[in-house]
């Protein structure tokens, strides 16, 4: 008797790897990055320390591991009608994602640098640089848009889980009400950051979890 084979979704793997790994460091993001007053000379040094850089790297990268997981997703869905509502989370995904990343590469770039003068010059009212194009106009609204985008494309995705009947229906869900809540939890305390950071973590690890069952299954 010939023994039915069963072939491994490698799309859905993909798109687990990319949620899991994307929670760990969104995790790393809030716990590694110093968080002093960033008036003074020590807040200026924060800026140049390794935390800093490693946090707000690992932000970076799990931005854009996020939609490459929604992509996976829509390749697990592909020829349902399901395909599309993840594809537009993916696309509008990625469009969040690069808007948001343009704010958080001047973070870890252009910080630093003012960072290490203020520091050497002894001179704290240099931070007033980084406040300067931090708080831009241009530069708030880019980011702003960014993180709604990223909003709506983490709403999507988890329609499009909650819909599939191949996932856990609210395996999307958790992922999708932190991600929306992005911007009002860089107003909390740090230990509040943090804890929002190891939500993102556990809420994209089920995802992830359930995306690595549903691919043993097809």
């Amino acid at each position: 008797m010939t023994v039915p084979q069963t072939r491994q979704d490698p799309r859905a793997r993909m798109g687990a790897l990319a949620f899991a790994l994307a929670g760990v460091l969104f995790a790393i993001y809030e716990a590694a990055a110093p968080r002093l007053d960033q008036t003074t000379l020590e807040g200026a040094e924060s800026w140049t320390s390794v935390g800093w850089t490693v946090a707000h790297l690992a932000a970076i990268v799990g931005l854009i591991l996020i939609p490459l997981g929604y992509g996976a997703l829509r390749g697990h869905l592909e020829g349902t009608r399901n395909e599309k509502t993840a594809f537009t989370a993916a696309t509008i995904g990625y469009i969040g994602s690069a808007l948001t990343i343009s704010y958080y590469g001047a973070e870890v770039y252009g910080l630093k640098a003012i960072g290490e003068r203020a520091v050497a010059d002894g001179d704290a009212t240099l931070t007033e640089v980084g406040d300067a194009f931090r708080y831009d106009p241009t530069a708030m609204t880019v980011f702003a848009i960014g993180l709604a985008l990223i909003a709506v494309a983490a709403v999507l995705a988890a329609v499009a889980v909650w819909r599939s009947g191949t996932l856990h229906k609210w395996s999307g869900v958790p992922l999708a009400a932190l991600l929306a809540t992005m911007l009002p939890q860089y107003f909390l305390p740090h230990a509040g950051r943090i804890a929002w950071g190891a939500l993102v973590t556990v809420a994209a690890l089920w995802l992830a979890a359930e995306m690595w069952k549903a691919a043993k299954r097809s």
